[in-house]
């Protein structure tokens, strides 16, 4: 969330940064619910200050023998009129707390402005998508040939918008879960984490899915916990409501979680086959960093993320997003996205963000500056490192072979037994 005196002192920065997201929010309305607010407060402590002046009064009198009683009633009647106003300030703080839960993230000065993705820019292409001497297939039927998925008894058990996978399929999807959470802990040092896959409605605020994004999110019916949309939230609260020490950040986890989204805004898109699934299978990658550091841990993020698709010998692109495609809580993003031949599109695998102290204002974390010797609220970043399952879809695209196999990739034949091919 935006601190109410940065929206107060920064409205006109605020009023451009709202209408670059493309998010329709009043922030007059809200300008005025503050300026109320501090009238009120001002008014209050004006009458806290007579009240104690005729405090001092009264006990002169009564020192000297005098009948206080028609101060003692003012007295009564400014302690009933403040206790009313005071009770007025509780609501309108209650309605400003509710209402900075609408604000989103200031973009950084860096972001490309525009409405959409048409505004997006493309600022990395790595590799090339392979020539084939034949038309390549599509996952979809790669799947039904080598026999390693099977959306149709998905569909029986839980309804569309579900993967099975078979055989080999699972054991490719472990792999390269395992794979990946090898590569972050060995390599660029992350720490292991399993964090739950329920979260509390706090947990979901402290990171931005609520109030904004509940549509989207499978909640539990007779308790407050929803099934989690990213392991960015549960991993992202491991530190709510806590003072880190200055020297222990960057604080860097890794964590595997399945991952559950209605998605009720994207009805009829990309229904078939692995490209949008209510249920997935990612590892996510969560840092907590000093402000001043927090936007070269980005750049630090998206490397980690695509030593990954580099391993995997995959073409991909980063694009940096704009202002109008950028997330609620973010301040800056890179997608990378993978090219899959077979259904020639690029598909989304990592978003890399930089939330600035967004998320550490709602979870309230902290930590204590060895040079201002004050709290102050850390930055928060995460990016997927990366999700499946479209990083299935363009392995079995991009590796497939004319007789239908698919090649796997040197780096994760370890993690299936030196296995080199996925054969009939």
């Amino acid at each position: 969330m935006l601190d109410i005196k940065f929206i107060r002192e920064n409205a006109k920065l605020v009023k451009k940064a709202i209408k670059d997201k493309g998010v329709d929010l009043d922030i007059d309305k809200f300008l005025d619910l503050d300026k109320e607010r501090r009238k009120l407060l001002t008014e209050v402590e004006d009458l806290k200050r007579k009240k104690n002046e005729v405090s001092d009064k009264v006990g002169k009198m009564m020192r000297e023998k005098k009948n206080p009683k028609d101060i003692i009633a003012s007295m009564k009647t400014a302690s009933q009129k403040i206790g009313k106003i005071e009770a007025k300030v509780e609501d309108i703080e209650q309605k400003l707390k509710e209402f900075t839960y609408e604000f989103p993230n200031i973009a950084h000065k860096s972001v490309p402005i525009g409405p959409g993705v048409e505004a997006n820019k493309l600022v990395k292409e790595w590799g090339k998508a392979p020539k084939f001497d034949f038309e390549p297939q599509n996952h979809i039927k790669i799947g039904e040939i080598l026999d390693i998925f099977d959306f149709g008894r998905a569909a029986k058990i839980a309804g569309a918008g579900f993967a099975l996978y078979k055989g080999l399929g699972a054991r490719l999807e472990r792999a390269l879960f395992n794979f990946m959470l090898d590569l972050h802990a060995r390599k660029h040092g992350y720490t292991e984490v399993s964090p739950p896959f329920l979260v509390n409605r706090k947990s979901m605020t402290g990171t931005g899915q609520l109030p904004k994004l509940e549509e989207d999110m499978y909640k539990l019916k007779d308790e407050d916990l929803f099934l989690v949309p990213t392991a960015e939230v549960p991993v992202t609260n491991i530190h709510a409501n806590e003072v880190l020490e200055e020297k222990a950040l960057p604080i860097c986890y890794a964590a595997y979680t399945p991952c559950f989204r209605r998605e009720a805004g994207s009805y009829g898109k990309d229904t078939k086959g692995l490209t949008r699934l209510h249920q997935f299978d990612k590892v996510e990658l969560v840092k907590f960093v000093k402000p001043e550091t927090s936007y070269d841990e980005l750049e630090k993020l998206l490397c980690d993320a695509e030593d990954v698709i580099q391993a995997l010998e995959l073409p991909y692109r980063i694009i940096a997003l704009s202002t109008g495609d950028l997330s609620f809580a973010a301040s800056k993003c890179y997608d990378i996205e993978l090219w899959a031949p077979g259904v020639k599109k690029w598909l989304e695998v990592s978003s890399c963000s930089n939330f600035t102290d967004f998320q550490a204002r709602r979870a309230n974390i902290k930590f204590k500056s060895k040079a201002s010797k004050k709290l102050q609220y850390v930055h928060t970043l995460n990016g997927s490192g990366v999700a499946l399952a479209r990083l299935v879809i363009a392995i079995l695209e991009i590796h497939q072979n004319k007789d239908g196999s698919v090649n796997i990739p040197k780096a994760l034949r370890p993690y299936l037994d030196g296995l080199d091919a996925i054969k009939l």
